[in-house]
This record gives structure tokens, sequence and C-alpha cells, in this order.
């Protein structure tokens, strides 16, 4: 039976006195880090030289810090203590790697990174590890780590415990360690009454673990993923992507606005298809003759329904279970499934897939405290219709079930995305051409390579065609660039707010034609001529005249009566801002591209001089902590945040 603790600080004396030497710890990405016990560690081992720490882990996530008195940070600081709570266990060690603190003896692996948020610290991008999240456990192996730590739920009652946000590595990493021939490590859990329980094969025997730590309250929150805003580009991608996606099929997506767009978009087009028609065509009237539509997409409602399997679990997912999108279940008995296949299921095989199927596959799950509200009260016929499993079974065809994964994913639609795209296919997602890396591979190649492998699957790459930059608007479609996720022998098919290229099997000068179709006009001329020079493109050849559509006030002018009626809202999938703070969000990005440079911030600073009072500044200037401005540069940012919240004034809806 495992030791019973409620001290982490106890949990880390018996570490110490078990384990010798250095020690090599392995924790889960996200959320299923255990907090308590990784900072009680950290702050016995941050002083200690004798005792050398190496932590092999990802995604340590740190709620976002406000410094000093700008605009953004007044926004933030009441923001971030309501959202993730004042007694948010930071992660210690995270906030030493972003100030490239740690100390000598203390080193810390991630395979996949905040995004954005260390392209400034030497200690991260040094110890950085790239790989696919399918290398990633016998990565962990290679490097014998003598302890695994991990955040686990408990259900009162049951003598299992559930590995529930995190079910991805653990279990594949004991069995590459013991492949090596490698010792057995010893394994802390963490309990968190705050997490979701999910059964299944998320739940493993407590005396899986040597210590299960049971910390006393008030518990923290768990760390929720604000939901940000959807962009008329945000909509426009999803809404090109949702008509891509087969009734019957499987669903794989990302996080993020993209990940929202198109969740709403489905949403639509099952419960509300003539509207939802209603937008395709004020966005492109051609839209349901694409060839790829007729071929492996459709428009109409999901009268079967679809089955997700993704790595990760999000918000997206929630709202297509919610609104019956996802319902199309699966089963493990791999002869029910060929039954089903060939028509010769039996009625029963019918009533046990209805009794045992499960309509949801996940490794990991990550998302707002509106999500992991969900998952707390789900009722247990629906909590049980979703099933956590391991990465390997998740993100690749596993071996031994390989037949069985080809009958439950079919169909398959992979959704992810990326940062930039070369004209001849190739995809830049978690890094920058001098090699510094934003987030990571994760298990964005597992997905492409997997919808090659699959038949009738397809990898659908999304991101938005135009970048702000302080030098100005900026493409996202390249010739050519220093850094690739993606090779471009895997192209498939990518999405950006103007439209679709399929480029699977594609000749070279094909793909380039396709991509300069979805590039925004500002820049077609010159990625035309560059394929042109590495004689890729004839030198006689003529962009079509509808190509001269793709800007971004074209697609606003689209989209604004939807936007206006509420059928494209910002927060398609709930807010975790108060209403002011959405008007306040929407002024600040407005100004963010606005006050830029020197002849931008001049105009903008002058405008605000002479813009007279609102009638509700006052609610505004408050939130910010400017409702009694008093030195010069308090002033300045109340006269300027005035102008923005006139600039981003909702318009009235139009009429029914």
């Amino acid at each position: 039976m495992p030791h019973h603790l409620t001290d982490p600080d106890a949990a880390v004396d018996w570490l110490l006195a078990q384990v010798e030497g250095p020690l090599r710890i392995a924790a889960p990405l996200a959320l299923g880090k255990p907090h308590r016990l990784l900072n009680a560690l950290y702050a016995r081992i941050e002083g200690d030289p004798s005792r050398p720490l190496q932590l092999y882990t990802a995604l340590s996530l740190d709620p976002p810090q406000a410094r000093g008195g700008s605009l953004e940070a007044r926004f933030l600081r009441p923001f971030v203590e309501r959202h993730f709570g004042a007694d948010f266990p930071r992660l210690a060690y995270a906030r030493a790697i972003a100030r490239d603190a740690l100390p000598a003896h203390v080193q810390v692996e991630e395979f996949y990174m905040q995004s954005g948020a260390l392209l400034g610290s030497a200690q991260a991008q040094r110890a950085y590890t790239s790989l696919n999240y399918t290398h990633a456990a016998d990565a962990v192996a290679q490097r014998a780590p003598n302890v695994i730590v991990q955040k686990v739920a408990r259900r009162e009652g049951s003598r299992r415990l559930s590995l529930s946000c995190n079910n991805d590595l653990t279990q594949d990493t004991l069995d590459a360690i013991a492949a090596r021939g490698l010792p057995r490590p010893r394994l802390i859990a963490e309990v968190d009454p705050e997490l979701p329980w999910l059964g299944g094969t998320a739940t493993v025997a407590e005396d899986v673990f040597d210590v299960v730590v049971d910390p006393p309250g008030p518990h923290p929150k768990l760390f929720g993923l604000p939901r940000q805003p959807v962009s008329d580009a945000d909509y426009a991608i999803g809404l090109y992507a949702s008509v891509l996606v087969r009734d019957g099929g499987t669903l794989q997506i990302g996080i993020g606005t993209l990940a929202d767009a198109l969740s709403h978009a489905l949403v639509l087009r099952h419960t509300d298809n003539a509207r939802y028609r209603q937008v395709l065509r004020a966005l492109d009237p051609t839209l349901e003759d694409h060839p790829l539509v007729r071929e492996s997409g459709g428009l109409a409602p999901f009268g079967t329904g679809l089955y997700g399997c993704s790595e990760m679990l999000n918000e997206g997912f929630r709202t297509l279970v919610q609104h019956g999108v996802i319902r199309r279940k699966v089963h493990d008995d791999l002869a029910l499934m060929q039954r089903l296949a060939n028509g010769s299921a039996y009625t029963a095989d019918h009533a046990r897939l209805a009794e045992e199927g499960e309509y949801l596959h996940g490794a990991f799950y990550l998302g707002s405290p509106a999500f992991y509200d969900w998952l707390r009260h789900l009722p247990e016929d629906e909590c049980r219709a979703i099933g956590m499993r391991r990465i390997s079974e998740i993100n690749q065809l596993h071996g031994d079930h390989h037949a069985l994964q080809r009958l439950q994913r079919r169909e398959a639609r992979f959704f992810n995305s990326c940062m930039m795209a070369t004209a001849l296919g190739a995809a830049v997602s978690d890094a920058l051409d001098d090699g510094r890396v934003v987030s990571g591979v994760g298990g964005q190649y597992n997905f492409v390579a997997m919808a090659h492998a699959l038949p009738d699957a397809r990898s659908m790459l999304m991101f938005r065609a135009v970048r702000d930059t302080d030098a100005g608007p900026r493409s996202n479609i390249h010739w050519s660039y220093g850094h690739t996720t993606i090779p471009r022998h895997l192209r498939d098919v990518f999405i950006d707010e103007y439209g679709i290229a399929d480029l699977r099997g594609l000749t070279d000068e094909d793909c380039v034609i396709a991509m300069a179709g979805i590039t925004d006009a500002a820049f077609r001329p010159a990625l035309l001529e560059q394929a042109q020079a590495a004689k890729k493109l004839a030198h006689g050849f003529t962009a079509p005249e509808h190509w001269q559509r793709n800007r971004a006030d074209v697609l606003a002018t689209a989209l604004a009566p939807f936007r206006r009626d509420g059928t494209l809202p910002d927060y398609p999938l709930g807010s975790d801002f108060t209403p002011v703070e959405q008007d306040l969000l929407r002024a600040l990005s407005w100004l963010k591209v606005h006050a830029r440079g020197r002849v931008g911030t001049l105009r903008t600073v002058l405008a605000a001089l002479v813009q007279p009072a609102g009638d509700n500044d006052a609610l505004y200037l408050q939130r910010m902590g400017l409702g009694h401005p008093t030195t010069l540069g308090e002033r300045l940012d109340a006269r300027l945040l005035r102008l923005a919240l006139a600039k981003t004034a909702c318009p009235p809806a139009d009429p029914p």
C-alpha cells in the first residue's frame, strides 16, 4: 500500500531519503503537474547544489504577470487575480526559467512550451527537446528517471485514482523504462479535489503509486485558459474548415480561437443550417461547388454525428458534445466494429455499442473553468462515453490495434494550426527561422502523417494569412522559410481566411497557384515573382481577377451582418471576461495596432487629445484604475482609452 501523506514537504522528505544523488524527475505536461509538490521540492533543492535536479516535462503553465503601469498591466492585474485566484501556486521553477534564474545544478527539459512565453529565455531555449509527442515517453525513459510525479483525482468511496487530465504519457513512460531494463521509478501522486474524475482506462489502482499526497484545503483553482475573442479572420477560417467535415467521420482539433471558430461553425451547421448556408454564401458564393467540399466534406446537418479523437480535449469538444455534433460511438471490440462496418451487426451489437461505446477519446485535457465544471457535472452515461487514452493510442496507428483504429477513425479530419506556410506546402508551427522555439511540435506531425496513412483522411492546417508586426502587416505565406515543422512532401490542405488550398498530390507549380489563391492581395505579386524567379511558375501566368477580393476590408464587409446580429459572436464558446472587460479588450487591441511606430503613436495621441468624453467612459476608466488620473501619464492613458473605446464601440444590430 502507498504511504498516505497530507503535507507535500513530508513527501519531499520521503523522496530525498529514498533517492540518493541526482534527482531525475518526470512530470506530465500542463494541468497534470502537482504544483504544491513540485514547489516544495524546488524550494528544498534550489539552494542545495549537493542534490542536482533534472526535470523532464512540457507546457509548464504560468498565469500572465502584469508589470508596470501600462494599460495592459492595468487590465491584467484584476483579471488575473479573479480568474486564477490570489492563491494560485505558480510554479517556482517556471518563474525562474523565465528570468534565466535556474541555479546551475537544476535543469528543466521541455518538449513543448507555453506559446511565445519563453522566446527570451536562454535556459529554456537551450534545454528544449524537439520531439513528436509520441516519442516523448521513450525520450524520458532514455534519461532513466528515478521519480515520476502526477496530479490525480479521487472519487469518494473508490480505491482507485484517476489520471484524469493526463493519461497521456505516464503509462507509456513506465513501459518504455521497463523495455530498456531500467529500474522502476518511484511514483508520487498529488490528489487535487478540483480535478474532474474520469473513469475507464484513466483509472489506476492506488498502489501503483508509492506515495499519495492529499494536501488539506483550501484548494486553489485549476489553471484555466481564458477564452479569447474570435476575429473575422478566425471565423472565415473556421467556416471554410467546417465544410470539409464529413458526417459520420472523425474529428481532431487543436486549441485557440481557430478551433473555437471551427467548433462554432460546426454547431451552426448542425443547429441552424439555413443560417449557416447564408453565412457561407456571403463568405464565398462558390464554396458549395468547391471540388474538395464535394469530394470530402458537406454542408448538411449531422445525421450520424462525429467521433472525436484528439490528443487534447478542450472547449470546442464541450460545445460539440452539448449540441449533438459529437455523438458517433466506437467500441474497442474489433469484431463488433467490423460487423458495423460491413452491415452485418446484430441488434445486440447496436445495444452494446450504445451501452459501452465512447464518442470522445483524448490523452489530456485543458480549458476554461467552465470546461472543468462541465466535466465535473457530466451525467454518468455521458462521462462513460469519454475515454482518456495513452498518447500512443491517440496520436498514431498503434501496432496490434491498427485494424481497429482504421475502423474507428473513418473519414478522419485532423485540424491543426500553424504560424506560417510556404508556397510549396511546408508548414511552420513551432519555431522561428533563427531556431528559437515558440511552442513545440507536439502531436501535429503525428496527425499530418496519420492523415496520409488512413484511407479517406485529410490533414487541414489552419493559419491567418496576415500577421501584424511592429513594422506593419506581413504575409504568413512565404516563398521559403528557415525552419519547417511539416515538410512539403506531406502537404495536404491549407486553410486561411481567404479560402482552401488542396495541395495533396499536386505539382510544385499547381501548389504555388493554389497557395497564391489564398494569399492576401497586397502580398501576392511579390510571391508570384519569387516563384517565377525560382522557375516554379510560368512567366506567362495571369492571376484571376477574383483574387483581388483577398483583402481584410472585403472579408469584414461580408461578415458584418452576421457579426452584428450575433450569428458570429465575439465569444462563441463563452467568455471569462465581464462585458466591460470585453469592450476594453477590443479597445486595447485597437490601440495596439494604431499606436505603433512614431508616426502611428503621434497620430493616435493627437486624436486622443481632441476626443470628447463618451457617455459610459467613467465605467471603463474606473475598471482600469484611471477614474481619477493624477499624473500626466495617467491623464494621457485615460484619453487614449477614451479614443479607443469610441473607435471600437459596437454598432447596433441590424433590424430583423
